[in-house]
């Protein structure tokens, strides 16, 4: 079944079944979690280097990574939910239009992003208040790897705008073949050339940059650009522009919530130690791994409650809630028994250090919990974004950070590794919970007749 026969079965189903749902899904699960691995594969490589400082400089300058790209996380969400909606409504002009206009603003904030380097990096370092040598291998990481933040920001469009038309396998097949490479590179200059941080950081800017190629041939290929003639009068149209800016805004501060929590728990942790740094690295990878193959339902459950809503289908939108329930439990279920049973052998996977190993395996309990708390706020998200009304998940979130905050508050300074990472499920928690209360509105607000 190709994507284009994805596209069109998902359009004309009135009553989606289980299998449709899967056969969307499980392609946007792959290439969900290729996403963290490139940063699990860049601490595994470094995990087997002798010193636990090289895991925590990665580990720091994922955080400063993740805190600009997720702040832009909008490009991708944003871009998916729009594309999905004109889709549905068959509007072949708002679909071409909803990959230009967030294509201008990713290039654009990319190079502000190289610009604006040695401020980022230096504000950075400070907030940290990392050790020296964590400071130095922090900084040739981050000065090599920022040359791919343009490239990282189309790469979000570029995969936004295939899945909101529906064309799943080309998005996989993008994402799969960054993984590759990044891979391959890490593996060749670190453990090759023993290039160290410096290696992990060139193959990564590298993958980033041969995935923008691979993926703008996907996007000529997929024949929505070919017939049509761009209009700059119809692209900078107010009314498309205000809706997008509106709910970027909300997107935007949604991750301005999860990062400012991102780093608070990351800072508490590089200020207990370099080994209990380097041991919540490896938890956070493998909770990325998880938290990215959950949202591959969501994003599923984002095109189909965009189309839902672009041609005016409650039943379709029923549907899916019904359909992301009950896959987004059966899997959390599913991950918590695997983290039970193969923690071990998981965490022997990121690090060979025999104390980075010991302190993972004690806290790795908190890896099981994690998918059953975190699981309906992701699905809900994915719900919330196909139906272009983000400002339900902003205040959601931020009601979370609020409760995260308190908790640390609560345990102090002497806060220990397992106060931080139960701290940590109260906002995941929240997350779901807040979230969780909006639903009913929602739907009163896309089908109040």
């Amino acid at each position: 079944m190709n994507s284009k026969a994805t596209s069109v079965q998902l359009e004309s189903t009135k009553e989606i079944t289980h299998r449709n749902y899967l056969l969307l899904a499980i392609p946007l699960i792959i290439a969900g979690i290729s996403t963290p691995l490139l940063g699990a594969v860049d601490t595994a490589v470094v995990g087997r280097l002798p010193e636990p400082t090289a895991i925590g400089a990665v580990s720091v300058s994922a955080v400063i990574f993740n805190t600009m790209y997720w702040l832009l996380g909008f490009l991708r969400v944003g871009t998916t939910g729009l594309t999905s909606q004109a889709s549905g409504a068959n509007n072949e002009k708002e679909i071409v239009y909803s990959f230009i206009r967030p294509l201008f603003v990713a290039i654009l904030i990319g190079c502000l992003f190289i610009f604006l380097q040695i401020p980022i990096l230096k504000g950075s370092l400070y907030l940290f208040g990392a050790s020296q040598t964590l400071e130095e291998l922090t900084s040739t990481y981050f000065s090599i790897r920022i040359w791919g933040a343009p490239f990282a920001l189309i790469n979000y469009v570029l995969i936004g705008w295939l899945m909101g038309i529906g064309k799943v396998r080309l998005s996989l097949a993008t994402q799969i073949s960054m993984n590759l490479v990044n891979i391959v590179l890490d593996l060749l200059f670190v453990l090759v050339f023993g290039w160290g941080v410096a290696g992990v950081a060139l193959a990564t800017v590298i993958a980033e940059t041969s995935t923008v190629i691979i993926g703008l041939f996907f996007v000529v290929k997929s024949k929505q650009l070919s017939s049509f003639s761009l209009n700059l009068f119809s692209i900078l149209q107010k009314e498309p522009i205000i809706r997008m800016l509106i709910m970027n805004r909300d997107l935007f501060l949604r991750a301005v919530c999860l990062l400012l929590m991102t780093g608070i728990f990351t800072t508490i942790g590089a200020r207990m130690g370099e080994i209990e740094l380097a041991a919540n690295a490896i938890l956070l990878q493998v909770h990325y791994i998880m938290a990215y193959l959950l949202s591959g339902f969501a994003n599923a459950s984002s095109i189909l409650v965009g189309r839902s809503i672009g041609s005016n289908n409650q039943s379709l939108y029923n549907r899916t809630l019904t359909l992301s329930l009950r896959w987004g439990l059966s899997s959390a279920i599913c991950l918590s028994l695997l983290m039970v049973l193969f923690g071990n052998v998981i965490i022997m996977a990121f690090t060979s250090i025999e104390e980075v190993k010991n302190l993972a395996v004690e806290l790795f309990i908190w890896m099981a919990v994690y998918p059953i708390v975190a699981f309906w706020g992701l699905q809900l998200e994915g719900v919330f974004s196909g139906a272009t009304e983000a400002k339900f998940i902003r205040n959601s979130i931020f009601y979370a950070l609020i409760l995260f905050i308190f908790s640390i508050w609560l345990f102090g300074s002497t806060i220990t590794p397992h106060e931080l990472w139960f701290s940590f499920h109260l906002f995941t928690f929240g997350r779901s919970l807040f979230l969780s209360l909006s639903l009913k509105r929602l739907s009163k607000l896309k089908f109040s007749s």
